[in-house]
């Protein structure tokens, strides 16, 4: 099943104005593989997830996807095998209606209305959003639209999801209906993500970047472990891996009011 693979080869890529965005970056994910991208801000995250769909063209390297290394040619069938979903929902949905939005990439394909209509009714029921289908898009919600963003990608059946901070502006509800669906999704997952939570709860592959290149690759647990390793590369363990040492608010008893006033402000 090679058509599930995404395989980068010793990518570079230098911004407009001479910084390095990406430098010597390889990796390899197989079929069905869960992959969270993590590393702080300005690490490459989304200058990398934008050269697997060829919104950005590597300066040297290349990237294979299924059985296509990744060309101008190839360009259209590899954005038929990878669905990306962006960092901002508003970047990809722009019809009048939620239906319209989902059903753009299956009419695309060229399939049939039937076809179209059967693809649209089962991705807004696989992310909850069916009741949304004659909403307009940019009246909804964050939570909703990034469900929606999420229905128009599964409408084309791409083997390979690849998400930017699906997490972010979510709120709690919302994050944990989208977690419980990505851990549902059989596709090979590529997640860049702050959210270290959701990436321990739905990749078992973490691979960290740090100014443009690869300073850790290995199973989740393992790397959220090494506090070493997530202090250079400027994050933080999962919340619930963190240590929870509470400070009490009333450490000493004082008559001074203005004092014990400060302690609860703290």
């Amino acid at each position: 099943m090679s058509h599930h693979i995404v395989k980068a080869d010793n990518l570079y890529y230098v911004y407009p104005d001479g910084t390095r965005g990406i430098n010597g970056i390889s990796f390899t994910i197989t079929h069905g593989e869960s992959v969270a991208l993590v590393g702080a801000n300005g690490a490459g995250k989304s200058t990398l997830l934008l050269h697997l769909n060829g919104c950005l063209t590597s300066a040297k390297g290349n990237i294979r996807i299924g059985d296509d290394t990744l060309t101008s040619k190839t360009l259209k069938a590899v954005r038929r095998s990878l669905g990306m979903v962006f960092q901002d929902p508003d970047d990809q949905l722009f019809m009048p209606t939620v239906f319209d939005d989902v059903a753009f990439g299956p009419m695309n394909l060229g399939l049939p209305e039937q076809e179209v209509e059967e693809r649209v009714i089962h991705a807004l029921e696989t992310v909850g959003a069916s009741h949304l289908r004659n909403r307009p898009p940019h009246k909804l919600s964050g939570g909703e639209k990034r469900a929606v963003a999420i229905a128009a990608i599964l409408a084309v059946s791409p083997d390979i999801l690849v998400m930017d901070e699906p997490t972010s502006n979510l709120d709690p509800l919302s994050r944990k209906r989208l977690i419980r669906l990505l851990q549902s999704f059989e596709h090979t997952k590529i997640i860049a993500t702050h959210d270290l939570d959701m990436a321990l709860d739905v990749c078992e592959r973490t691979i960290v970047l740090h100014k443009g290149t690869i300073t850790a690759d290995g199973p989740t647990l393992d790397i959220f472990r090494n506090e070493d390793l997530l202090l250079k590369s400027g994050l933080e363990k999962p919340l619930r891996m963190q240590e929870y040492n509470p400070v009490p608010l009333n450490k000493k008893k004082t008559h001074d009011h203005d004092h014990d006033h400060d302690h609860h402000h703290h």
